[in-house]
């Protein structure tokens, strides 16, 4: 058997393998953030795919933290309820492992999705809404300054983040993820290159630290310890003078200091001129290697662009991270991870009523990826 479809354990839960679906926002939703039928179709595909566990795409944790209008969110118990019924449904056939995302966008917020007008920031006329970040840069020219953040905002979205993940544990899901990267809120903080303050929450590694830390902290005292909890920060925001990988490194060692149960490193999307090899497969990974080297008893998945398994099956047996998440993998084929298991000579995970068309069922069962 191969490396990749070896089980693993996050704490007290199981995966199949270590193939990881990272969390992708389908901007579907409406004004109301409440789950719709598409992201019952899409999440219930995602979950027969195959993959070891799933992380739902990023919720809001208030309605201005929101990176569109249609975006979910989890800032009221509607919301909750409407996921609570997605889950119970998926889970009348599948058990794959089914976690959530929970976000900040600070001042990447209230955009259009990105296939309108390159998801441009909106105006109060067409129903954008004001903006915070650690300082007032806006993410383009053109785009809403954000109000800088004082303590008493910083307290308020601590506990929006607290009492979403309540209504995501109500909801059922397995784990709950903390947003820190991809230039949403506490990315913002914790990068140079958009954190200028003076205060106690600018300036040294350890100050840009202060309040992702504390919204971690936070979270980690609030969600049970017989659910995993995770966390998404960057490596690198692929620009001179932003954020190192030796800060990214010494921000994932206080992490798991916390007690978080997994660390999600991905990189940049922190300004809109950012200079990344978004072109090589796996550009990432080095970043996640970085995390595991530092804190080796950590539990560590790597993203960006994994596309194919035999790359996917070398970082793992190679003792780089522990899990690889392919999301446009999975996008553009949804039965990835099964067709994976097949080129690495694997058994294939095939949902049983799907059993007739796996392998030894259909003459094209063998096809490349």
């Amino acid at each position: 058997m191969s490396q990749l479809f070896t089980p693993y354990a996050i704490g007290p839960l199981k995966l199949a393998n270590r193939i990881v679906v990272p969390p992708m926002s389908q901007y579907s939703a409406k004004a109301d953030g409440v789950a719709r039928p598409w992201h019952a179709q899409h999440i219930g595909r995602l979950a027969i795919s195959g993959a070891g566990m799933v992380i739902v795409e990023a919720h809001g944790v208030a309605a201005d933290g929101r990176i569109s209008a249609h975006d979910l969110g989890l800032w009221n118990d509607a919301q909750a309820e409407a996921l609570a019924r997605l889950l119970s449904d998926v889970r009348t056939y599948s058990t794959t492992p089914i976690g959530v995302q929970l976000n900040h966008a600070g001042r990447k917020a209230g955009t259009n999705p990105p296939w309108i007008e390159a998801g441009r920031s909106l105006t109060d006329e067409e129903g954008g809404w004001p903006t915070v970040s650690a300082s007032a840069i806006p993410y383009k020219p053109g785009w809403r300054v954000p109000a800088v953040l004082d303590k008493a905002g910083m307290e308020r979205i601590t506990r929006d983040w607290v009492e979403a993940a309540g209504r995501a544990y109500h909801a059922g899901f397995d784990f709950v993820e903390l947003h820190a990267a991809n230039g949403y809120l506490l990315n913002q903080f914790l990068s140079p290159l958009t954190n200028r303050r003076t205060d106690a929450y600018g300036g040294s590694p350890e100050n840009r630290m202060r309040f992702p830390l504390r919204v971690a902290q936070a979270l980690r005292e609030a969600w049970p310890r017989d659910r995993p909890l995770g966390v998404r920060f960057n490596g690198s925001d692929f620009a001179e003078g932003g954020l190192s990988l030796e800060e990214a490194v010494l921000f994932s060692t206080k992490l798991d200091a916390l007690g978080f149960d997994y660390l999600h490193v991905s990189g940049g999307y922190n300004i809109h001129d950012q200079q990344a090899p978004a072109d090589q497969p796996g550009y990432m990974t080095p970043f996640a290697a970085a995390v595991k080297k530092a804190s080796p008893q950590a539990t560590v998945i790597a993203v960006g662009l994994i596309y194919q398994p035999e790359q996917a099956e070398e970082i793992i047996a190679g003792g780089q991270v522990d899990l690889v998440a392919a999301g446009r993998a999975l996008l553009d084929d949804a039965n990835w991870p099964i067709h994976a298991a097949i080129t690495l000579g694997d058994p294939a995970p095939w949902p049983r009523p799907y059993d007739r068309f796996g392998p030894g069922g259909w003459p094209t069962h063998k096809r490349p990826i």
